[in-house]
């Protein structure tokens, strides 16, 4: 079977675009009106959500990734207490994306880093996670990294910080978890043995492996190894997600392209792909005839 593309947050029209707000226009009112902007803003994010699986459907997109800010300030006592009401509506939400076949994924920010040397550091990514996981529950969505929390390692040589922060972690935000290799701080070797330390599967990204290990290219046998070993620390190994970009102005620009110019051979074999270029569903159109040959 092809492999699933994914699409990241918001697409490169306007048919998906969310609002936000800033903390410091928030505090410009009364609590009430804050309660009052933040109820506005969630109803119409859970709306452009809907709109955003109804895109998907359409286009035969089964993977979308959700943002992080989907509800800014949830992750706070009135933000949780505004979004409470609206535990119906997330519901029937998910359940349309199961029904659909639609898989949800998020990646929070980079202010997570459970492996900071700060204890408050750990405390606010821990927040941050359980924000991302409420959500999940509130979308009805499962306790399994089919609904994937995505992260990066954080801070550099802090594995055993790391290993014992993720055991550490609530079950709604663990079950979910998955760990990404980085282009500085984490090898996608170093996170393998992370992720088979702490059983959390990995998210292998071969744009940030040619960048950190400094390869000329996706066909580097470093790369389909790396696809192979990250598949084997999925329970379900079909549910397999990896990550693809390709360098803006050169192959090992880390900063992203608006397109996919170029694939790994090896990623033919990977189930779920989540598309990370500039271009959002202009991207994925491109890659339909790669996905084709694919089958």
């Amino acid at each position: 079977m092809p492999p699933h593309l994914g699409l990241v947050c918001i697409t490169a029209s306007t048919a998906v675009r969310y609002r936000t707000i800033t903390r410091k226009r928030l505090l410009e009112h009364s609590l009430d009106g804050q309660r009052k902007l933040l109820d506005e803003l969630y109803r119409s994010n859970i709306q452009v959500l809907d709109n955003a699986l109804r895109y998907c459907e359409a286009e035969g997109i089964r993977l979308y990734r959700m943002p992080s800010s989907l509800f800014p300030f949830s992750d706070e006592d009135i933000g949780r207490e505004v979004l409470a009401p609206l535990a119906a509506t997330l519901a029937r939400t998910g359940a349309r994306a199961l029904e659909r076949g639609i898989r949800l994924v998020m990646h929070p920010d980079q202010f997570v880093v459970l492996s900071s040397d700060s204890a408050g550091v750990v405390e606010n990514s821990v927040k941050i996670l359980q924000m991302h996981a409420d959500i999940m529950d509130l979308l009805a969505q499962p306790r399994t990294p089919w609904a994937l929390l995505e992260i990066h390692g954080g801070k550099a040589d802090r594995d055993d910080a790391l290993v014992a922060n993720i055991a550490r972690l609530p079950d709604a935000i663990r079950c979910r978890l998955g760990l990404e290799n980085d282009e500085y701080a984490y090898s996608a070797s170093e996170i393998h043995a992370i992720c088979l330390r702490t059983g959390v599967p990995m998210v292998f990204d071969a744009h940030h492996h040619i960048v950190h290990e400094k390869l000329d290219s996706y066909e580097d046998p470093s790369v389909g190894e790396m696809l192979d070993k990250a598949r084997a620390t999925w329970a379900v190994p079909e549910h397999q997600l990896v990550h693809i970009s390709n360098g803006r102005t050169s192959f090992n620009d880390r900063q992203h392209s608006d397109l996919i110019s170029t694939m790994p051979s090896s990623y033919a074999r990977a189930p779920w792909i989540e598309i990370e270029a500039k271009s959002k569903e202009e991207a994925i159109n491109g890659l339909a005839g790669w996905r084709a040959a694919t089958g």
